[in-house]
């Protein structure tokens, strides 16, 4: 499944919901700086009634000190505790934004291999960097803005029905209209921002694109036409973000436009009434200074409106990043001890296909591998040898039939513990960005030193790291562009014997290496082979020779099995293949 078929999908639970789900561990502290937020509204609402009674005092000359010092302990209060009510909000924001990077962060790392090739790796980067981050507005701004501020708006027209019923009603009638302008306008702030996000993955998915080849883009001359992909796609997300601020944008004047409708007309009224002595000039200021204070309150709420709508779209495309389908959460599982028994491998009448719409790799796929020794697969290209590997490690599933370790289903296994059996070696033999010693323990990062040099002797690395400044600390560049091919192979193979496998898979792994090196490394694989099984794709003749046993492979299908000298006589394809395609001046 694809981010498109969970697109298709049945709906997940609502937005708000899942907003829920990542603030419950933070809520006491979120219910903290709700609480001091609540308490800074409640003293802002004292100071029109403080301000009331000082314009009393002045028009009948009584002393004004105390209600001078009285206004000036709330403006002093309100702003330490407003201040340090806005800390514990952002911070358990960022704690919320943490919490959701770490869940998606954990589940994207056990995301099936067939989701991963479905996916665009940028538009997933996106999910877990750019709307993560929205959680932040949307759990300050949103879930408590909305909490606070409405609680505050309501006390304050409790407040202003205190000191004028009438005045209210003036009030309320203005603001109710530009409720209903915002009610329209919130559902075009969520498709806008919905959009935008998404636009946002698209470009991350284009710029992953380029930057994972950019030599090949380069040395294609093809960088203007990436150039525009680019900003065809950085367009796309300036032009649907505009959008979104724009409805935005009309929401909060909407909201700007009314309270200054209020008060002009609050103004006017509230004269006549004080010119009828309906009500004192006292009243009349303390009614304006609560039109004053509904705006932060009513902006609040606004903002909460309009920033849920940006969240609930960052939430609905992190949902759909956590609903691939996904490797089980399991415990790690320990290496195989040294000298522990190597493993045997089976197919039985194995059919696979990489994806429904894709015609089928294997077809009936057969053979035994005993616990030691090698065994190459060899054949055409499309044969599905490198599939063999993957169906072992479990990367993906057989339709049907059965692939067994140890006479077990590999189904049946826990999947570390399968994998901490095996060695593997891809095809690419990628190295991660960092070091090389990060790169070597990658698998078996307590390794002891002495096994790190045993291994880096063998492998005929130890006179790269006599060469490199900093010897195994030297950083090896993103995805070990400092290396050469060869360097890099022998990397990913001293990754792999760093494991103690009881099983080691090499696809190719010797591909790059110049005949010295593979040489030693085809004598060091032989050694392995004595005390471990080791299953080899190779296309040197000199590799295959060397194996206990051949695997022909050719259209999804083993043709034949057996040693070289009775796979020349007794298998035309594997004869025309050592002829041809196996045959090198080194051989």
């Amino acid at each position: 499944m694809s981010i498109a078929d969970t697109q298709t999908a049945p709906p997940g639970p609502p937005a708000w919901r899942l907003l829920l789900g990542y603030v419950r561990p933070h809520r006491w502290a979120l219910l903290g700086g709700a609480v001091l937020s609540l308490v800074t509204g409640a003293t802002g609402l004292l100071l029109p009634l403080v301000a009331r009674g000082l314009i009393d005092d002045l028009s009948h000359d009584r002393a004004v000190a105390g209600a001078l010092l009285a206004m000036s302990a709330l403006v002093v209060f309100n702003a330490v505790v407003g201040a340090l009510g806005a800390y514990v909000l952002r911070r358990t924001a960022e704690s919320v934004v943490l919490g959701a990077r770490r869940s998606l962060s954990s589940y994207l790392l056990r995301l099936r291999v067939p989701a991963v090739d479905r996916s665009e790796p940028g538009d997933l980067m996106a999910r877990i960097t750019s709307d993560t981050t929205l959680l932040r507005t949307v759990t300050s701004d949103s879930l408590v803005g909305l909490g606070t501020g409405g609680l505050t708006l309501l006390a304050t027209v409790v407040m202003m029905g205190l000191v004028d019923p009438v005045l209210l009603a003036v009030t309320v009638a203005v603001i109710a209209g530009a409720g209903v302008v915002i009610g329209l306008i919130a559902p075009r702030i969520n498709r806008a921002s919905k959009e935008a996000q998404k636009a946002v993955g698209v470009m991350g998915a284009a710029l992953e694109r380029v930057l994972g080849s950019l030599r090949t883009v380069k040395a294609s001359g093809a960088e203007p036409r990436e150039e525009r992909a680019l900003h065809e796609a950085a367009e796309e997300s300036w032009r649907q973000s505009v959008r979104a601020a724009k409805w935005s944008a009309a929401a909060g004047n909407t909201a700007g436009l009314a309270i200054q409708v209020a008060f002009i007309t609050v103004l006017a009224v509230g004269g006549a009434r004080v010119a009828t002595g309906a009500v004192d000039i006292g009243t009349l200021v303390a009614f304006l200074l609560y039109v004053f204070f509904l705006i932060s309150p009513l902006q609040q709420v606004i903002s909460a409106v309009t920033q849920y709508q940006t969240g609930a779209a960052a939430l609905v495309r992190i949902q759909e990043a956590q609903r691939l389908p996904a490797e089980p959460p399991a415990r790690p599982a320990p290496l195989p001890s040294p000298g522990a028994e190597p493993a045997a491998v089976a197919f039985h009448d194995v059919r696979f296909r990489y994806a429904e719409d894709l015609p089928r790799v294997h077809h009936g796929v057969t053979f035994a591998v005993p616990a030691r020794g090698m065994t190459a697969f060899v054949g055409p290209s499309g044969a599905g040898k490198t599939t063999v590997f993957s169906l072992i490690e479990r990367f993906y599933d057989a339709e049907s039939g059965t692939v067994t370790l140890d006479g077990r289903d590999v189904a049946d296994w826990e999947l570390p513990e399968l994998r901490a059996a095996i060695g593997y070696v891809e095809q690419d033999a990628p190295v991660l960005s960092g070091s090389l010693r990060d790169n070597l323990l990658l698998g078996n990062p307590d390794a002891a030193q002495d096994a790190v040099a045993r291994v880096v002797k063998t492998t005929r690395l130890d006179g790269l790291v006599a060469r490199l400044p900093d010897g195994l600390d030297t950083l090896v560049g993103h995805r070990g562009t400092k290396l050469s091919g060869g360097e890099r192979q022998r990397v990913a193979i001293g990754r792999a014997l760093l494991r103690r496998p009881r099983l080691l898979l090499l696809d190719e792994a010797t591909s790059q290496l110049d005949a010295v090196n593979e040489a030693a490394l085809r004598d060091t694989v032989a050694d392995v082979a004595r005390t471990t099984t080791v299953l080899v794709v190779a296309h040197r003749l000199s590799t295959v020779t060397a194996a206990d046993r051949i695997v022909v492979m050719d259209t999804g299908r083993v043709r034949a099995v057996g040693t070289h000298r009775e796979l020349l006589t007794g298998d035309p394809l594997y004869a025309e293949l050592a002829a041809t395609q196996f045959l090198t001046g080194d051989d």
